[in-house]
């Protein structure tokens, strides 16, 4: 079967290195950054990489192969020269878009884009729009979408023996574009994609994040979601760590820190009557790479021409959540509206980058 060429822009913490810091997690399957996977896939052969920083680029290329001669400071040479089939974007949001458009434009086939999608709603949508129209397969590094653990999670919901789902709830939602894109997205999945209606939020920020329109912090960020079948989504910011809790008119399954322990619930008769929600036995799910199951699903749509799991207007969908619960907190908590009509916000920070752990 055919191999694809891969590389990577952004040889930092997602693009190479997060590995190091996981190593021993008992719900963090290896490979985890983008490099790691495609070296483990049997279908990617990782050719080249680009980054700004040349001393980061040439730990990435000791740790993976990459040879000093494909590695480059400008991504732009590294498509028009190697031409890769699938590109790794794992770059800060900042620039996702720029980067995107571009690969896009110049023949790359298939994207892997860490997350939040992009710095600003418009940017978002010339991305999809861009993907679209050159037919280029996408998925978003949103890996709770890929993991078995929510797959099982989903698959119990989806067979209708706990009733109807009425309500969603993640007990830590985070900053919004590197935490809350996860959990945004995750209540999305586990709702099978059924189009938000309106959004309410709020930021735990003062407004001095804002200049103008342009945001110079990832804000820590909550909010409601109301979606077209119904189903309510509650983002919330507690000390909880990463617990996701289904309800549904039957019962209610959680998973406790991030899936290290899970707890369902059912419905069932009680004496001398009624019914009430008690404990039911649930297998725990596999562990397995989302990483590699999210490259995997790229690799099948190459393969295919089937959509891929994600696709750029899941990842629109979830991006738009993060921009209307910041809209909503500028207009006093409003209900926003979904699609939303102000897309010229845009994260814009002032900081260096983060050195990428390069052992364990």
């Amino acid at each position: 079967m055919k191999t694809y060429r891969a590389a990577v822009i952004g040889c930092s913490r997602m693009g190479g290195f997060i590995d190091n810091e996981v190593v021993g997690s008992p719900k963090t399957a290896l490979p985890y950054s983008h490099a790691a996977g495609f070296m483990a896939c049997e279908r990617t052969d990782l050719i080249a990489c680009s980054d700004v920083r040349p001393d980061v680029m040439a730990e990435f290329g000791k740790l993976y192969q990459i040879p000093a001669s494909r590695q480059y400071t400008d991504y732009r040479e590294l498509i028009d020269k190697e031409r890769p089939e699938i590109l790794s974007i794992a770059t800060q949001p900042e620039q996702r878009a720029e980067i995107t458009i571009y690969a896009a434009e110049h023949g790359v086939k298939a994207i892997y884009a860490e997350k939040a999608m992009s710095a600003s709603l418009g940017e978002a949508y010339a991305m999809a729009e861009t993907l679209e129209r050159h037919g280029v397969f996408f998925n978003l590094g949103t890996n709770r979408r890929w993991s078995v653990a929510y797959d099982q999670m989903k698959a119990l919901v989806d067979s209708g023996e706990l009733g109807a789902l009425k309500n969603v709830i993640i007990y830590n939602n985070g900053t919004l574009f590197n935490t809350g894109s996860h959990y945004i997205d995750l209540v999305m999945r586990l709702n099978s994609d059924h189009p938000a209606v309106w959004a309410q939020g709020n930021l735990r920020a003062t407004d001095e994040i804002f200049d103008g329109d342009l945001l110079r912090e990832d804000p820590v960020g909550e909010g409601t979601v109301y979606f077209a079948n119904g189903v309510t989504g509650y983002l919330l910011v507690t000390p909880r760590g990463g617990d996701i809790e289904v309800i549904c008119e039957n019962g209610t399954l959680s998973a406790y820190n991030d899936g290290l322990e899970w707890h369902l619930r059912r419905r069932q008769p009680i004496v001398p009557k009624g019914t009430a929600l008690l404990t039911a036995p649930y297998p725990d799910p596999p562990i397995a790479s989302s990483t590699l199951a999210l490259i995997e699903d790229l690799v099948h749509s190459l393969d295919t021409g089937e959509p891929t799991r994600g696709g750029p207007r899941v990842s629109l969908a979830s991006t738009e959540l993060i921009f209307a619960l910041i809209e909503s907190h500028r207009q006093g908590g409003a209900k926003i509206s979904l699609p939303v009509q102000e897309r010229a916000i845009r994260l814009q920070r002032n900081r260096g980058p983060n050195k990428p752990k390069y052992t364990v």
